[in-house]
């Protein structure tokens, strides 16, 4: 689409490159003849009085359509989507671009975030500069969507001093954990065709071609999505049924910042779900909330999973890391015993193969009673409690 779009667009940016030399032209020439007069000590009011008449003629910014950024830093996120278009996302399968940028570094890190987060919101934001030209961010929307390392991920915390949680950042974001599924995926060949694909595909090529409602000065003007009355009476069931976890003793009381965004994303989920399927205008059906409150409660599930064992110390998530892979060998293999070779040879992730960080993982285990370590002879094992196998993780 973007590429389609930038090849119509050719012509018009030809003439606006001639429009703008114009202009600049016209613009030194005049600002050269007042430079002129003062300097004789001659009156340029003429000359000023065409000066602001040809600001009023500044041919405006061509707005060619440009979706999806990699690691652009937020100020050129910001200047695309305020002097360019106003929609757009960041979209990286390698996150660590963007957590490991510039902009993210300790003197940055702060005021960096704080404005994705403004972009996140839709809110104004204004950018004075003293040597270049000044810009506001109006009516904007930017989307996020990253892949990212677990270690990737802890040196930016690690750098962002908490901020990254702190200011709510991370909080706005549907988090995925996937458990690997390396060594579980034996070759399939492809289906012939993918027709959902196609159908989804399709589809989105129709909502892009559709006009985008921008105003004159370059802003987002999207017509507002309302809520159908049984709509909204599952909305603020849901919302009362998270609000009432968050309190202390809640069971979403450790992760309240995410949370507490958990109904709003349902609702933006849900207004997408509408427009998907059918397009701007009418209120948000029953049917698409309820597909996208388990979307949002499946994903704020996540987060607790993900968000309890990034908060440990490194040798504890070790530990929940061995544990997890013990227990799937052990019920894969119907067996509570497994020989420490084997473990040094297979498990996952491969830092665990090292001894010391095996050993250190493994005490943890023994000290809280998961698991025992057998050696006879030359021969060691690790038993598991079986309790576990039998009921799960407890």
């Amino acid at each position: 689409y973007e590429a389609s779009q930038a090849e119509a667009a050719k012509p018009l940016i030809k003439d606006h490159k001639v429009a703008m030399d114009a202009w600049e032209a016209k613009r030194g020439g005049i600002k050269e003849k007042i430079r002129q007069l003062a300097k004789a000590s001659k009156s340029a009011h003429e000359q000023e009085t065409a000066l602001r008449n040809l600001e009023h003629d500044k041919p405006e910014p061509l707005r060619v359509p440009r979706l999806i950024y990699g690691d652009a830093t937020p100020e050129a996120l910001k200047w695309n989507l305020a002097m360019g278009w106003p929609s757009g996302g960041v979209v990286s399968s390698e996150a660590g671009l963007v957590f490991g940028a510039h902009g993210m570094g300790k003197d940055s890190v702060m005021r960096n975030l704080a404005t994705l987060n403004q972009l996140w919101d839709g809110a104004e934001i204004a950018t004075e500069r003293r040597t270049s030209e000044s810009f506001t961010v109006r009516g904007a929307r930017l989307t996020i969507a990253l892949q990212v390392q677990e270690a990737t991920l802890r040196s930016f915390f690690d750098r962002s001093g908490g901020l990254a949680r702190g200011t709510g950042f991370l909080a706005r974001f549907l988090v995925a954990w996937p458990e690997s599924t390396q060594g579980h995926r034996p070759f399939t060949d492809p289906p012939d065709n993918w027709p959902a694909l196609a159908r989804f595909n399709q589809r989105i090529a129709n909502i892009l071609e559709q006009d985008v409602p921008i105003d004159e000065e370059g802003a987002l003007s999207p017509a507002v999505l309302s809520l159908a009355p049984d709509t909204k009476a599952a909305w603020v069931k849901f919302h009362d049924a998270i609000e009432d976890e968050l309190r202390s003793g809640g069971e979403l009381y450790d992760v309240r910042d995410v949370a507490s965004k958990t109904a709003d994303n349902a609702a933006r989920i849900a207004g997408l779900f509408q427009l998907f399927e059918h397009g701007m205008g009418g209120a948000v059906g029953l049917a698409a909330f309820e597909g996208a409150s388990r979307i949002a409660a499946w994903h704020l599930h996540e987060a607790r999973r993900f968000y309890g064992e990034l908060a440990l110390p490194e040798e504890q998530a070790d530990a929940v890391r061995l544990d997890c892979w013990l227990i799937d060998y052990g019920k894969r293999e119907k067996t509570s015993i497994i020989p420490r070779r084997e473990v040094q040879r297979n498990v996952t992730p491969g830092h665990l193969r090292q001894k010391n960080t095996l050993d250190i993982a493994l005490a943890e285990l023994v000290e809280s009673g998961r698991v025992r370590l057998i050696q006879e002879g030359r021969r060691k094992e690790i038993h598991i409690n079986p309790v576990l196998l039998e009921r799960g993780m407890q």
